[in-house]
């Protein structure tokens, strides 16, 4: 994490705090002071920001830590749907701590000191964990969980986003646990059909008790790779809508610059009357 994504970090955990403006200026120029007469980093001086806020500030909890205010929730999402409702309830407030053994997103909330936060998700299987943790760390990313190949990442949006990144008045935490899109309930309902019918040849004594457990095993382990393909592939095709729209602005931009100089040239040629 940078210095600056830091401080940024810090004076929004202290502002959400309701700490005052003069305070958190007069902090972070002491803090920063101190850092340039050291010559050390923040994180390694002060510790994480948010636990170092909290005992700056004494009203924001530091992460990890029991807190009578804060709220408590699991949910969960196919691969289709996760990075859309991690952007929904980050923007709630709601801080991804972990993901659990069946793949849950594990979440907390403290009302009054809440942080926006964002999210991303990368594939960090094999030599990519360490390149992709190189590359994010330092932008202020922080893993919070892994599931399959992916590794979910986290970041308090007051490092990009500044005041903007608290919240004000967090709606009430969902009732709702499950959160599917159309493409992962078609999946698991051919899951269910495939598990269904073997659980079936299982009890009229077609299937035995290995064949039942080899089926369901394979199945489980099919769809879950053609999830990660469909996933993959779309993924894929998105970079190349993006590179494409990229590529047309480019010669937009182009095609006016062109245009510019050639009425330019028009006007410097054009004979006097």
């Amino acid at each position: 994490m940078t210095t600056d994504a830091y401080f940024a970090e810090l004076s929004g955990s202290l502002r959400a705090a309701q700490v005052p403006e003069e305070q958190i200026a007069a902090t972070v120029e002491d803090l920063r002071a101190h850092l340039a007469e050291t010559g050390t980093a923040p994180q390694e001086e002060f510790g994480p920001a948010a636990a170092f806020a909290a005992q700056l500030g004494g009203l924001v909890p530091a992460p990890g830590e029991p807190d009578d205010r804060a709220e408590s929730w699991t949910w969960t999402a196919d691969l289709f749907n996760d990075r859309r409702m991690l952007a929904v309830h980050g923007d709630q407030g709601w801080e991804v701590e972990s993901l659990d053994a069946i793949g849950r997103f594990v979440c907390r909330r403290t009302p009054g000191s809440a942080l926006r936060w964002e999210y991303r998700r990368d594939v960090i299987a094999g030599r990519r964990r360490g390149r992709v943790l190189d590359e994010l760390t330092p932008e202020g990313w922080e893993l919070c969980g892994e599931w399959l190949v992916y590794g979910y990442f986290k970041r308090p949006r007051a490092a990009t986003a500044g005041p903007a990144g608290t919240v004000g008045a967090p709606p009430a935490a969902p009732q709702r646990w499950l959160f599917l899109s159309r493409r992962g309930r078609a999946v698991l309902a051919a899951w269910c059909v495939l598990v269904g019918g073997s659980m079936a040849a299982f009890f009229i004594g077609v299937l035995g008790t290995a064949g039942l457990a080899i089926t369901v095993a394979l199945s489980s382990m099919f769809f879950a790779l053609y999830t990660a393909h469909l996933e993959t592939a779309g993924g894929h095709a998105r970079q190349t809508a993006a590179a494409a729209a990229a590529a047309t602005a480019g010669d937009s931009d182009s095609d006016s610059d062109s245009d510019s100089l050639d009425g330019g040239a028009d006007r410097d040629h054009k004979p006097a009357k």
